[in-house]
C-alpha cells in the first residue's frame, strides 16, 4: 500500500473533471479530505461535484495555479492552455491513467477489470457484490450505477476499478485480481495491430496474482485462472432461463452447483458479466450467499439498457453501445422485449473507430429496418470524412441520416404503443434523447 503521493499534496486541480472516471477520481480525493478544482467543457456532472466540496468552472477560466497537483484527462490535446500552463509553472502533472495507479495503491487489494465489452456493468455488479458481503472498500466505476454513482466508498481493504485499454492505461495498474471480460479490437489507434492489444492484455492478466479469463480466449492457455463463460470452464450458468429479456440461471463454480441467480437487469451478455464478477469474487473469498445477494439486487448502470422514458407510448431506451459486438447485443435484447417495431438512433463515436471497423458496423446495423445515423461524436479527433456518420448512413440501404434533435424528433413521429426507440452511442446522444423526451414526449 502506497501512501506517499497522496501524503505529499493537500489538493488536486482535474482538467476535464466532468468526465465520468476523472470526476469519480476527484471524489475519491475529496472523500481522503483532500482539497479540489476542475474544469470541463461539459458542466454537466458539475453540480455533483459542487455538492462534495469541488470548485468548478469552464475550462480557460483560470484557478489551478491554488493546486498543488495537475491530472489530465486524454481527451485534452498536448497544447491545451491549462495543461501548458501547468507545466510552466512547474506543477506536478500527470495523466488520468497514472493517477488511476497512484489511488490504487492507498489500498490493501486491487481488482481491475479489463477488456473491450462490459467493463462498467461488471464493475459495478462486483462493488454490489462487496457492499451485500459488507467487505471495507471503494469503487471507481465508469457509469452511474443505480444507488452507487460512479464512485462508493467505506474503506481501503480492496480497490475495484474499470481498467481501460485506451492509450494502454491498464497497463500502469498491478492489480491482486485481473479480469479480461473480452479481446476484441478497440481503440486500434493506440495500437499498431490487433496482436499488440493482445498482448498488452496479456501482460495485463499474467502481473496479476489471479486473472479472471473468458474459457474461451486464447489468454486463458497463456496466462493460466480462472476460467468463466463456456459450459466446461470454472464458473459456467446452466439452465438458463428468459422472460422479457431477463435471464436466471444455476451457478456452478469448478464443478460444483452453487444455485440459483435472477438477474434484474436485461440481456444474456449480463449473464457473462455476472459469472466474470462471481469468479473475482470468489477469488477474494466471497461466498455464494453474498455473490447471490450482490447479483440479484444490483438494478443496473446508467445508459446500459436504461429506460428513460416514452415516446407516443413508445418505450425509449438508451444503451452505451458504441462497438459493433455491443451494437448487436443491443438489439437482441431490445427485440427480446419489444412487441412493435424498433426504432434505432445510432451515434457513432470517434471517426477512428468508425473507419477501422466501418464493414463490421456496416454488417452490424444492416437489418435495421428503421436507422438513423446521427452526426458523430468526434470526441478528442478532427473531422475525417471515411469515418463520418453520413458516410456510415450512404453504405447502409434505407439508412437514413440526423444532423440534429429535429431529425430525430421527424424519424419518431410514426412511433406507436408497442414500438421501442434505441438509443444507442457512447457521445451527447443519451442527454439529447433525454432532453427530447422531457421537453416534447412523456418523462420518468
Amino acid at each position: 500500500m502506497t501512501t506517499n503521493f497522496f501524503a505529499r499534496y493537500s489538493s488536486f486541480y482535474f482538467i476535464g473533471i466532468c468526465g465520468v472516471s476523472m470526476s469519480a477520481l476527484a471524489l475519491f480525493c475529496l472523500s481522503a479530505k483532500k482539497r479540489v478544482g476542475g474544469s470541463d467543457v461539459n458542466l454537466a456532472a458539475a453540480s455533483k461535484l459542487k455538492s462534495a466540496g469541488a470548485k468548478v468552472a469552464e475550462s480557460g477560466a483560470g484557478g489551478l495555479e491554488d493546486y498543488d497537483v495537475v491530472i489530465y484527462t486524454d481527451a485534452v490535446q498536448r497544447d491545451d492552455p491549462e495543461l501548458k500552463l501547468a507545466r510552466k509553472l512547474g506543477k506536478p502533472v500527470m495523466s488520468r491513467g497514472r493517477f488511476l495507479a497512484e489511488v490504487s495503491g492507498m489500498f490493501g487489494r486491487v481488482i481491475a477489470v479489463s477488456g473491450c465489452h462490459g467493463k462498467t456493468t461488471c464493475t459495478a455488479m462486483l462493488a454490489n457484490i462487496f457492499r451485500e458481503s459488507g467487505r471495507k472498500f471503494a469503487a471507481h466505476i465508469g457509469g452511474n450505477a443505480t444507488g452507487m454513482g460512479n464512485f462508493y466508498s467505506n474503506g481501503t481493504d480492496w480497490f475495484i476499478t474499470e481498467a481501460c485499454e485506451y492509450k494502454k492505461n491498464f497497463l500502469y495498474l498491478k492489480p491482486d485480481t485481473a479480469v479480461v471480460l473480452s479481446t476484441e479490437p478497440d481503440h486500434l489507434e493506440c495500437y499498431g495491430d490487433r496482436d499488440e492489444l493482445l498482448a498488452c492484455y496479456r501482460k495485463f492478466a499474467s502481473r496479476a496474482q489471479t486473472a479472471v479469463l473468458p474459457a474461451e480466449s486464447g489468454l486463458a492457455a497463456d496466462v493460466g485462472g480462472i476460467t468463466f463463460g463456456s459450459a466446461s470452464s470454472d464458473f459456467s450458468a446452466h439452465n438458463l432461463k428468459g422472460c422479457d429479456g431477463v435471464y436466471s440461471f444455476t451457478l456452478c463454480a469448478f464443478g460444483k452447483v452453487q444455485g440459483e441467480v435472477r438477474l434484474k437487469i436485461p440481456g444474456v451478455y449480463n449473464v457473462f458479466n455476472a459469472l466474470a464478477a462471481a469468479a473475482a469474487a470468489y477469488a477474494e473469498g466471497i461466498g455464494f450467499r453474498d455473490v447471490k445477494r450482490g447479483l440479484e439486487g444490483f438494478e443496473g448502470v446508467e445508459r446500459r439498457m436504461q429506460l428513460i422514458g416514452r415516446l407516443n407510448g413508445a418505450r425509449a431506451v438508451a444503451d452505451y453501445a458504441h462497438h459493433p459486438t455491443e451494437i448487436a447485443a443491443a438489439l437482441k435484447t431490445a427485440r427480446s422485449f419489444t412487441s412493435g417495431r424498433l426504432f434505432v438512433v445510432f451515434q457513432p463515436h470517434t471517426y477512428s473507430r468508425t473507419k477501422m471497423l466501418f464493414r463490421q458496423f456496416v454488417s452490424a446495423l444492416s437489418d435495421i429496418k428503421k436507422l438513423l445515423i446521427y452526426r458523430t461524436f468526434a470526441a478528442r479527433e478532427y473531422f475525417d470524412d471515411g469515418g463520418s456518420a453520413l458516410t456510415l448512413a450512404r453504405a447502409i440501404k434505407g439508412a437514413k441520416y440526423g444532423d440534429c434533435p429535429e431529425d430525430i424528433v421527424k424519424f419518431a413521429s410514426s412511433v406507436r404503443g408497442g414500438d421501442t426507440v434505441l438509443f444507442l452511442g457512447a457521445g451527447d446522444i443519451y442527454d439529447i434523447a433525454r432532453s427530447l423526451i422531457h421537453n416534447m414526449y412523456e418523462g420518468i
